[in-house]
């Protein structure tokens, strides 16, 4: 029974907004773990530390560096550290992790986002990480572009685990979207939406164009991922 007064009339559905005021938030895990080699330097962080053993690894070993970069990388989506850089590629034999870490940063940036904090776990008997973690820090917190304060990196032993001559990292990493400016959001919300023409014609230039991504350093995952860089 149709109740007096009620329009039952449908609701014109409402185009969506082209610009989302509320801010976005993504959260990234990363993993790396190395086995210790002697004769090799050890590399933490970007740092360069004074130990008898190096880790083992197709780049400089920096499982740090490693966790972060795909932290970044996960919390965008983006893949892991090994689709851009395989281990079966001999260019990045020794290759230095900050460029791994350039890279996901670029990432992140392409979509529009940018890092609130990090949060850092290493886990290994030696070295002792509690009396360089003010040095990782700094040196972090530089290549990533933020404030010491929003950097925390944690050393634990690996109690009763069977890890002696392993290395393990566990990295958290926060991102918010970049707002865009007053100006860009006001020309967003006023532009026109597009109608069935304007989409036809972006869709015909999609199929005929084969986008070029080779700059990202993008690669097909088409290789063992046990044992990345």
């Amino acid at each position: 029974m149709r109740q007096s007064g009620v329009s039952h009339r449908p609701v014109p559905l409402q185009p969506a907004p082209l610009y989302n005021p509320n801010m976005s938030m993504r959260i990234g895990l990363g993993f790396d773990s190395h086995a210790f080699k002697p004769g090799v330097p050890l590399v933490i962080g970007g740092l360069k530390i004074d130990h008898p053993e190096g880790l083992a690894g197709h780049s400089d070993g920096d499982l740090l560096l490693h966790a972060i970069t795909d932290a970044l990388l996960g919390a965008v989506s983006a893949g892991d550290i090994g689709t851009f850089f395989p281990p079966t590629d001999p260019k990045w034999k020794g290759a230095d992790s900050t460029l791994f870490l350039a890279t996901a940063l670029e990432e992140i940036a392409l979509v529009g986002f940018k890092i609130v904090n990090i949060d850092c776990v290493l886990i290994m008997h030696r070295p002792k990480i509690v009396p360089i973690a003010a040095d990782l820090r700094e040196r972090v917190a530089d290549l990533l572009s933020l404030d010491i304060n929003n950097v925390s990196i944690k050393g634990k032993t690996p109690e009763g685990l069977t890890q002696d001559g392993t290395a393990v990292a566990h990295v958290v990493v926060l991102l918010e979207s970049i707002k865009l400016p007053d100006e860009h959001r006001k020309l967003a919300l006023e532009a026109d939406a597009p109608n069935e023409a304007d989409i036809d014609g972006v869709l015909t230039t999609l199929a005929a164009d084969t986008p070029d991504i080779a700059a990202l350093g993008r690669k097909l995952p088409t290789f063992d991922t046990d044992d990345l860089t």
